[in-house]
């Protein structure tokens, strides 16, 4: 999982985000979001869609579960905090990005890992 924040949807922010993001040759399943059009001429092996907007959520093996399953698990997260800031929500999204990501990790022993790896190096 990798989040940024951008300043708009468009394609040349998105396709140039995807471009540093991810390798050429790749498959990449999407919404139908017109931004992503010209992955495949970009050089991706495949683009599969599904269109949200035409109550499609699945097709054959093409979804978007994994990313809307990250969503869900950070509105969740960031709702706690009731509204934050705008310029500390890159953190916290930044963080939820992490847990994702990370979400099979024993943080505890990580974060002794760190701290003794710390210790080691003053």
């Amino acid at each position: 999982m990798y989040t940024r924040v951008v300043p708009n949807a468009k394609a040349a922010v998105l396709l140039s985000i995807i471009k540093q993001k991810v390798r050429s040759g790749t498959t990449i399943n999407s919404d139908g979001w017109t931004s992503y059009d010209g992955l495949v001429d970009m050089g991706y092996r495949k683009h599969y869609r599904v269109h949200h907007s035409k109550n499609e959520f699945v097709r054959g093996r093409a979804h978007v579960n994994g990313i809307e399953n990250f969503w869900g698990l950070a509105k969740v997260r960031l709702a706690k905090y009731r509204g934050m800031h705008p310029q500390t929500f890159n953190l916290h999204l930044k963080e939820c990005e992490f847990r994702f990501n990370h979400r099979n990790t024993d943080f505890y022993r990580a974060i002794l890992t760190l701290f003794s790896e710390k210790k080691e190096r003053m």
